[in-house]
């Protein structure tokens, strides 16, 4: 083997990370071009042979249905979440946490919105992506729980100085972004957590939210 063939040979990759690496390459063209979009749009996406593509998934629906399996999984999105500074004031922690929620809710809505309006899946769609080693919530209930449980976490610091326990201003807050972000012109993230922490009303001086 010569010195340039060495150089070129790619690292070795599990069956797995080779499976995770091509579903990341599909995903802006699955938004782009639905179910129509080929198995060598996303080898050349990945730079690699259309033919891994077949011998990692088998068929080009078994690709789409990993695509929207990792469309859905929420796992990344919470540990972001997880990991937000509790030395932040709370505010700027649920800031935070709505940013990264409605972006987790934007790319998922893409992603199905994007095969919906193309004719659809045509396979069921895998629990966990196909990628085992990653834990991840499967279905909506698991993975609603999952979410109010790194919620509650921002929550907790300031627990003693709560109207309602952290577990329940969690579920609603979780609900509250959830909703917020449709419609024609859906509240900021800053505009939702100060709605959320302070209500509709103006404090006794007139001056809140000014």
């Amino acid at each position: 083997m010569t010195d340039i063939q060495s150089r070129r040979r790619a690292p070795a990759m599990s069956p797995e990370q080779r499976r995770e690496m091509i579903v990341r390459a599909a995903l802006p063209l699955v938004v782009e071009y639905g179910t129509s979009v080929t198995t060598a749009q996303v080898a050349r996406a990945a730079g690699i042979g259309e033919g891994t593509i077949f011998r990692a998934f088998g068929d080009k629906e078994a690709l789409l249905a990993a695509c929207m399996a990792e469309a859905v999984r929420p796992d990344d999105t919470l540990a972001h979440v997880a990991a937000i500074s509790l030395e932040l004031p709370l505010a700027e922690r649920l800031i935070e946490a709505t940013e990264a929620l409605r972006g987790y809710l934007a790319r998922m809505g893409a992603i199905a919105g994007a095969l919906a309006a193309s004719g659809g899946l045509r396979r069921e769609v895998p629990q966990g992506g196909g990628d085992t080693r990653r834990a991840a919530p499967s279905g909506r209930e698991e993975s609603m729980a999952a979410t109010r449980e790194v919620l509650v976490g921002l929550f907790e610091p300031e627990r003693d100085s709560l109207r309602l326990a952290p577990e329940r201003l969690a579920e609603a807050f979780q609900f509250l972004t959830m909703a917020s972000g449709r419609g024609a012109s859906p509240l900021t993230s800053a505009e939702l957590v100060d709605l959320f922490l302070n209500g509709a009303l103006e404090d006794a001086t007139g001056t809140h939210g000014k």
